[in-house]
């Protein structure tokens, strides 16, 4: 009797692990990009948008045509995040020094989330180092950093524009404006105290008088 119990405890046994699945069996792994904050942050506004655009109510912000650019800048965004590659590029065709943001240095002493460095006229920064951004000068003229068919506008104060990982943007002067423009839409705009990130408030003069200290494409 006591064999025949063995027996069926072993039966069952059998039986769980061959129809039930393991507790231990690998759960579905949550992409890394899902919790990236930029991806978070660009879902979230897409959803209160596409729930704007579907309803009866008039948006006061946009227009519906500002609206729909708005939400398919966004969706490319979205895109972008889900399937380019965690790092951005940036290159400079403006012709002058261009400060961009980058990864933030060892045992730097300030507690900032990356750090700026300098990208010299016709370089384009190197595979894997992660550009997050530019920073533009207190004296230059920029075209809107949201869109890009809209004229040039005049600055004042420094500020930093943010990328989004998976794409290279491109920064080239106007050649009858002089003005700052962006192949792409840019991700955010920050003023100085607006995001943790060092905007000081300096010109265009002072930055080329810096040392260009970022790895390149062309010096791989």
């Amino acid at each position: 009797m006591k064999i025949f119990k063995f027996v069926l405890v072993l039966l069952v046994m059998a039986a769980n692990l061959v129809f039930v699945p393991p507790s231990w069996a690998d759960a579905p792994k949550t992409p890394k990009y899902a919790k990236n904050p930029d991806y978070i942050e660009v879902t979230q506004t897409l959803n209160t948008l596409l729930s704007a655009k579907n309803s009866t109510e008039q948006n006061e912000s946009y227009t519906p045509e500002e609206l729909q650019k708005k939400i398919s800048q966004l969706e490319f965004q979205k895109y972008t995040l889900e399937t380019g590659e965690s790092w951005g590029q940036c290159r400079n065709d403006t012709g002058k020094t261009l400060a961009i943001y980058g990864p933030k240095r060892k045992k730097s002493p300030d507690s900032y989330e990356n750090a700026l460095y300098f990208l010299a006229p016709g370089q384009t920064t190197g595979d894997r180092w992660d550009c997050d951004g530019v920073y533009l000068p207190s004296d230059v003229k920029v075209t809107d950093l949201t869109a890009t068919d809209k004229a040039a506008q005049t600055l004042t104060g420094g500020i930093a524009v943010k990328i989004v990982n998976g794409t290279q943007l491109v920064a080239t002067a106007n050649p009858d404006t002089g003005a700052v423009e962006f192949n792409v839409p840019t991700a955010k705009v920050f003023k100085p105290g607006e995001v943790n990130w060092f905007v000081p408030d300096v010109s265009q003069a002072y930055i080329d008088t810096q040392l260009p200290n970022v790895p390149t494409e062309e010096n791989d």
